[in-house]
């Protein structure tokens, strides 16, 4: 069921576009619902569909040929995935995988590209999107690379909780060792010293966050500035 054109989308990149151009992208959509551990896409795959996430959290993951994997970049309620088609690439470079199982405005591949021709509107609000998507997948890699384990688990807490709109998340260490590219072990310290710090409640896969000041204080300087730039690019209000 499509939502009403009168009625926020829940996703912030479609409702913060002109009524014209949001009712059209409305209009060509349809709300699916994603579930966790979902493939949407594998890498290097057609893509069929572009997704604007609502309540769910798509991740984007490259993966190795020795079969290691590491996720690159989320995507919720404040972007889209199927970015490829922007730049009128017709395949995924990353693997697509819900991690957070909700909603989502869905739109055939096709049916995105006559909207994005004729809508220069759609066409600039998704170029700085895509600036804001490497940005993201940039800091990441230098993330991944440089900095400890539990300031990366805290900056990854906190994307994943600003996109679900929830104080729980069910993720076992296997599941968040594959999203960091870390052994289980590492993740189990770094959680267990999150806890120790009463940053978070860890059990049997289900974390809460319970000091969310505290979280922002123990993650990385990457989590401010990935905030920092997509209000900066996208939105003057609150980033995401």
């Amino acid at each position: 069921m499509q939502p009403s054109s009168h009625t926020p989308t829940a996703n912030r990149l479609v409702d913060s576009l002109p009524g014209r151009e949001r009712d059209l992208l409305v209009a060509s959509s349809e709300t699916v619902e994603l579930v966790f551990g979902e493939v949407l896409v594998a890498a290097d795959e057609p893509l069929s569909h572009v997704y604007f996430p609502q309540t769910s959290v798509i991740s984007l993951i490259a993966s190795l040929n020795d079969g290691e994997r590491l996720e690159v970049a989320m995507a919720g309620s404040e972007g889209m995935f199927g970015v490829s088609l922007i730049l009128g690439v017709g395949t995924s470079p990353l693997l697509a995988l819900v991690q957070g199982g909700g909603s989502a405005l869905r739109i055939p591949a096709a049916g995105f590209q006559h909207l994005l021709a004729g809508s220069p509107v759609l066409q600039g609000l998704l170029n700085r999107y895509l600036h804001v998507l490497m940005h993201q997948l940039a800091r990441t890699a230098a993330c991944s690379h440089f900095h400890p384990v539990e300031a990366r688990l805290a900056r990854w807490l906190l994307m994943t909780q600003d996109r679900t709109h929830t104080e729980m998340l069910h993720l076992t260490h296997e599941f968040l060792a594959m999203m960091l590219g870390v052994r289980r072990a590492g993740i189990t310290l770094a959680a267990m010293s999150l806890q120790g710090r009463e940053l978070i409640s860890y059990h049997r896969g289900d974390i809460s966050v319970i000091d969310r000041a505290g979280l922002i204080e123990a993650s990385c300087g990457c989590y401010a500035v990935d905030r920092s730039i997509y209000r900066g690019v996208i939105t003057e209000g609150e980033a995401p």
